[in-house]
């Protein structure tokens, strides 16, 4: 089974080995036909510190770590990646 990936934004680097990512979704609502914005936080491992609050970076899916860590820091993403964001969510 494919793991899942996401992208957003690095909220929180106080952790040791961990950040906190913000990652935003948007969708149609079913009934108002707006598009409605939610975010939701995830724990992420980060093995060696590289990421500060305000990156963009991309998250993959993994086993648990820890009792919130289920979630593995890839690489950079968005607009400041070299690969300019390609195949991000």
């Amino acid at each position: 089974m494919p793991k899942r990936v996401l992208l957003g934004t690095v909220v929180s680097d106080k952790n040791p080995q961990t950040v906190v990512v913000q990652v935003e979704r948007r969708f149609v609502h079913p009934v108002m036909g707006k598009i409605v914005r939610r975010s939701k936080k995830y724990h992420a491992h980060d093995e060696n510190k590289t990421f500060k609050t305000g990156d963009i970076v991309r998250i993959r899916e993994c086993k648990p770590i820890s009792k919130l860590k289920r979630w593995e820091v890839v690489d950079r993403g968005g607009e400041n990646s070299p690969d300019g964001g390609v195949g991000a969510n």
